[in-house]
């Protein structure tokens, strides 16, 4: 029988590209709040016997996690042969030490939620830093798509003579790897953090690069303020306005309107999370990763 995949709510569209790309059947299932905000979930297709994956991005997590937990039980107690998650955006995997005395690591907690209750997970580019691997956390089989090649082949495609630049240290690794695909240039900018929403960017000798379009990529934009202020520093200096690209576009409250009002020329995202910037579609290479799950 054809594996089964289930999209929660808001993930509807997503699900459709991936069976562009292989053959499942779709699966129905209900969430909904009871008045008192509590989740109640059922899965609406027999699942008997059948592989099934749940599709799930996890932006805004925490509405999410009870109904997704809690609907992969469901689908397992519908006797599943097995529940798989697809997640292109995994949430909590910023919180990957004790920074303060009182703190937990939420990136192991939430992981480990995650493994109790499904077999595998497809992400895309999640957030790795001081964690290396997937496999330091979760205690399941993981795959990680890449986006370098979408946006590589949109920044080739879409911009003239472009100059890609890291706005830290952290986006380096997505930024080398997008230039060397795109084969294009690029510079890593240095940042000074000293709150959520206070960011000093500092700008590298650039003069060489006026004739170029410079395209900051990096792999989440939730505030936007260190994209907003790398804008400032390079719009100051007299370059071009700067395509701006992420990965992951989280755009916490008026984060993408900031953006654009800080000088950005154009804002471009991959489909990890739906938003209206998206224009880099992953569904390829998300669903190249969920077959090697599946029989």
């Amino acid at each position: 029988m054809k594996p089964v995949g289930i999209a929660m709510p808001g993930n509807e569209r997503l699900t459709d590209d991936l069976a562009a790309h292989f053959d499942f059947d779709r699966g129905l299932a209900t969430v909904r709040r009871f008045p008192d905000g509590e989740s109640h979930v059922r899965a609406e297709t027999s699942v008997e016997g059948r592989h099934v994956f749940i599709v799930c991005t996890l932006d805004r997590p925490d509405d999410k996690l009870v109904p997704l937990l809690l609907l992969a039980c469901a689908i397992r107690e519908a006797g599943a042969v097995s529940v798989g998650l697809v997640a292109p955006y995994l949430a909590y995997m910023r919180q990957d030490r004790q920074f303060h005395a009182g703190e937990t690591i939420s990136a192991q907690h939430v992981a480990a939620w995650i493994s109790r209750h499904v077999d595998w997970l497809v992400t895309v580019d999640p957030h790795l830093h001081r964690i290396a691997e997937l496999s330091q956390v979760y205690s399941i089989p993981s795959r990680v798509a890449h986006a370098a090649d979408g946006v590589a082949s949109w920044v080739r495609l879409n911009v003239n003579q472009p100059l890609l630049i890291g706005p830290d240290e952290e986006s380096a690794q997505w930024v080398r790897d997008v230039a060397q695909r795109a084969e294009v240039p690029f510079i890593i900018l240095a940042k000074t953090r000293r709150g959520d929403r206070d960011v000093k960017v500092s700008i590298p000798e650039v003069d060489r690069w006026r004739s170029h379009t410079p395209v900051l990529v990096d792999d989440i934009v939730s505030t936007a303020r260190t994209m907003i202020e790398t804008v400032g520093h390079l719009r100051r200096i007299g370059l071009a306005a700067p395509v701006c690209v992420a990965v992951h576009a989280v755009f916490a409250q008026t984060a993408f309107e900031d953006l654009h009002a800080a000088g950005a020329a154009d804002i471009v995202s991959c489909d990890t999370i739906s938003h209206p910037s998206n224009r880099i579609a992953l569904a390829s290479a998300i669903a190249a990763s969920v077959r090697e799950f599946l029989p």
